[in-house]
């Protein structure tokens, strides 16, 4: 879609905002911003994020360091100062349209730019603005100088090559320890497993996703074996809920059969059997063996 002739161009919007607003666009859109999801707008991979994130962003203590912003106090400052913002352009709203057809897991979302643009805590907003362009020069340069380093590395002090040359085997000797140390330890739990009750692992956390020293403390530790999580059968958990609707259903039509047995099965639409001879009367457990008895229902005749 075309927009209007007199339409301000995104980076010269941006140029206009004061250096206290970029402060604020700066913290956002840095590592402690709102949490921001990928997205598809206009055929090009976006960042985008919930206006209520952004609102709890500025709340942090975070924010609270930081020095020539505007202060915010409470939810309505830091909503005003979003709208604030949203002139010029760092971020725009858009919506986040229901597709027909669900798409797989992990798919971006598509977006669509909202004709008008208002600020929502519910609303999601995508990103403009890329960051200060001071580190993408910085990062770009420092490319170059690596390839270039690399492609004169013919051309290097002998000294200075002769230190990288021993800086590289201390990095393959590293190497080796690590898979020697992998090595050793599946070894002796091996040795373990058949000569103790217990295996033992040496550096249990080598493998673990935990820090670099964490990943040798403890030095050893017991294999314990995982608890298996126990299955209840089917057939009992169905009758743990059977039971107490049945017995429910069976005490009000006993109770009506001593009146009129065809008016309680009219009006609870349930059949009693009759009693066996062990449910007589004269027998000590009646009540409850009828309590007890099979129950069936009946189909209401529609005529």
């Amino acid at each position: 879609m075309a927009g209007p002739s007199d339409a301000t161009p995104v980076v010269e919007a941006q140029k206009r905002a004061e250096p206290e607003l970029k402060n604020v666009v700066e913290f956002l859109r840095g590592k402690n911003g709102p949490k921001v999801r990928r997205g598809i707008l206009n055929g090009k991979r976006v960042d985008y994020f919930k206006g209520k994130t952004a609102i709890r962003t500025l709340l942090s203590p975070q924010y609270q360091k930081l020095k020539k912003v505007p202060a915010i106090k409470d939810e309505e400052e830091a909503q005003a100062l979003m709208v604030k913002l949203l002139p010029f352009a760092f971020f725009l709203r858009t919506d986040r349209p229901v597709p027909a057809v669900p798409p797989p897991p992990g798919t971006p979302k598509t977006l669509n730019l909202a004709p008008q643009q208002s600020f929502d805590p519910s609303s999601y907003y995508t990103w403009f603005y890329d960051g200060s362009p001071l580190y993408t020069m910085l990062g770009g340069a420092a490319m170059v100088v690596i390839m270039l380093a690399g492609v004169m590395f013919p051309l290097w002090p002998i000294q200075l090559r002769i230190g990288v040359w021993y800086l590289s085997i201390g990095v393959l000797c590293l190497v080796g320890l690590f898979i020697a140390l992998a090595i050793v330890r599946l070894i002796f739990w091996c040795l373990t497993v058949v000569s103790m009750k217990r295996a033992i692992w040496i550096y249990p956390n080598l493998f673990e996703d935990v820090g670099f020293f964490d990943s040798f403390r403890p030095t050893w530790a017991y294999d314990e074996p995982k608890k298996k999580k126990k299955r209840v059968a089917p057939s009992k958990s169905k009758k743990a809920k059977i039971s107490p609707s049945a017995s429910t259903e069976q005490v009000p039509a006993t109770a009506t059969a001593g009146v009129n047995g065809d008016e309680a099965a009219e009006a609870t639409g349930v059949e009693a059997r009759p009693a066996a001879a062990s449910e007589a009367p004269g027998n000590g457990g009646g009540l409850r063996n009828r309590q007890a008895a099979t129950i069936e229902e009946i189909e209401d005749d529609e005529s």
